[in-house]
């Protein structure tokens, strides 16, 4: 029997930084998201058609978690991005190239259950056998700079990386820069997405 792949759903948070208010958005099989940051400067000027040679938020230490056990079938490793879909109970996930289309999370840390991920990652996958977990992925959205990612508002879909010139996409925030060190959106110049326990904040720009 092979393990079945679940994702635990959490609230991915956008602060403003005139009202200071946030609007929770739900990811499909499931993202965590907290207000933390460290200041990082974007350091790429990809355009807004991304591509898979994007720059990520490699520079961020929050992000350089550790491998603390446990076992998946998919074979990836920290700093590497996969495409995640599917639902809650019946994840479905593959590998990716961090920066491309298909990416839209970046493994930053392993552990074996996935209660031992960070509290403000955007998504956990786990795989289980006969209901005993075996094995999580602590799992952030594929951020990239100059970039635009479309983020739900609600439902069961996951976020997904189009072009910023789409007019057929919605939901779509485009990454200005990451900053580490604060957890304060109003840092950033239009508000953005603030990772509390890890300390830092990817900036963005409404599209749609």
């Amino acid at each position: 029997m092979s393990p079945e792949g679940h994702a635990t759903m959490h609230a991915l948070s956008r602060g403003f930084l005139a009202a200071g208010a946030t609007l929770t958005l739900l990811f499909a099989a499931g993202c965590s998201s907290s207000d933390s940051g460290n200041a990082v400067a974007a350091d790429t000027t990809t355009s807004s058609s991304t591509s898979a040679a994007a720059s990520t938020t490699d520079d961020v230490t929050g992000q350089e978690g550790i491998d603390a056990g446990g076992s998946t079938d998919i074979d990836v490793e920290i700093g590497q991005c996969v495409e995640l879909g599917g639902t809650m109970t019946a994840a479905t996930i593959a590998n990716a190239e961090c920066g491309s289309m298909e990416s839209n999370y970046k493994v930053i840390a392993k552990a074996e259950q996935n209660e031992q991920c960070p509290t403000d990652v955007n998504q956990t996958y786990y795989e289980t056998l006969d209901g005993v977990e075996q094995g999580a992925l602590c799992l952030d959205v594929d951020w990239v700079v100059d970039g635009c990612m479309s983020v739900p508002t609600g439902g069961i879909d996951e976020p997904a990386r189009v072009d910023c010139s789409d007019p057929s996409a919605t939901d779509v925030e485009q990454v200005t820069e990451i900053k580490t060190g604060t957890a304060d959106p109003n840092d950033c110049p239009e508000g953005g997405f603030a990772y509390e326990a890890r300390q830092f904040v990817v900036c963005t720009t409404t599209i749609s």
